[in-house]
């Protein structure tokens, strides 16, 4: 009898430990590596860890598709494949990746400019839109550059987010006597010629939250500056690429945002149950030393809300 009372103790024991071994399993899939969408990620991790989640609870797998949309599409049935607990699809095309393959699984998303637009609607999706604060940058076009009147808009043309962003930067501008120049490209390697030929054109460059146009910012703001043409961005990873101002929101805040949401999740509330959220805070951010170089006069009330 002791030596049954032992072993039966002695299983429970293992059965227990075996319990707390076990991780819930993340995947994150990015599509491609630039500062925007990196500092999501970073966030994301960050808030997992905030709300408990640590890495002796979690094991989190990071794939990135290096900007192909058939890498996004394998990384996301690997994912399935693997039964992960969760998912965060960083980006439209790993979003819509994921979804493809899962009804089922979790899907948290982030760095998606409007997720019903792309038919990115499901009762297993929640997550964090990135939609740029549009409004309040054309204001700053108009307060730090008056005389600018053509707004030079390029994209890349097989990403539905940057569509979307030019139909509203239409419906918010051209209103305000703004005629919006348009350049699409497919791919980053086009970028260069495209650049070239729409900074011709314009007054002012726009660059949108498009991974390609983001994984370009080095070569769009050189040429931007050698042709004299100021850059409004659309998030604060391209400001800091070498542009001249931008109002926008912070990736790393929306991807910490995103993993509040995620432990939720985790915790027990169902995504169906949870709108997409998005930023509201956002920060002005102007080169005061492009702005003397372009003659440009910054009002005391914007430089009061420089950091």
């Amino acid at each position: 009898m002791k030596k049954i009372i032992i072993l039966v103790i002695a299983s429970l024991f293992m059965f227990g430990c075996g319990k707390k071994q076990e991780k819930i399993n993340i995947g994150i899939t990015q599509i491609i590596e630039h500062p925007a969408l990196d500092a999501a990620t970073e966030g994301f991790k960050e808030a997992l860890a905030d709300g408990g989640y640590t890495e002796d609870k979690v094991n989190i797998e990071v794939q990135n598709a290096q900007g192909d949309f058939g890498v996004a599409q394998t990384i996301a049935s690997s994912f399935v494949q693997d039964k992960k607990d969760l998912i965060l699809a960083v980006s439209t095309p790993s979003a819509q990746s994921v979804f493809n393959v899962t009804k089922e699984i979790p899907l948290l998303i982030t760095a998606v400019t409007d997720p019903v637009a792309v038919g990115l609607v499901g009762d297993n999706i929640t997550g964090t839109s990135d939609m740029a604060p549009i409004d309040k940058q054309i204001q700053l076009m108009k307060t730090l550059l008056p005389n600018a009147k053509r707004i030079g808009f390029l994209y890349n043309t097989s990403e539905e987010n940057s569509r979307v962003v030019l139909k509203k930067m239409k419906e918010i501008a051209e209103p305000q006597g703004f005629e919006i120049v348009e350049k699409g490209v497919t791919n980053i390697n086009e970028v260069g010629q495209a650049i070239d030929v729409l900074l011709d054109e314009i007054d002012v460059l726009y660059t949108p939250s498009d991974n390609v146009v983001t994984a370009s910012m080095s070569l769009i703001s050189n040429r931007a500056e050698g042709k004299n043409v100021p850059v409004i961005t659309s998030d604060g990873a391209q400001f800091k690429a070498g542009a001249l101002a931008t109002e926008a929101i912070d990736f790393k805040k929306l991807g910490y945002q995103t993993g509040e949401m995620a432990v939720r999740v985790l915790n027990g509330e169902k995504p169906s149950d949870m709108p997409i959220e998005t930023l509201k805070d956002t920060e002005l951010m102007i080169n005061q030393e492009m702005a003397k170089k372009f003659n440009v006069i910054i009002p005391k009330e914007l430089k009061n809300k420089l950091n």
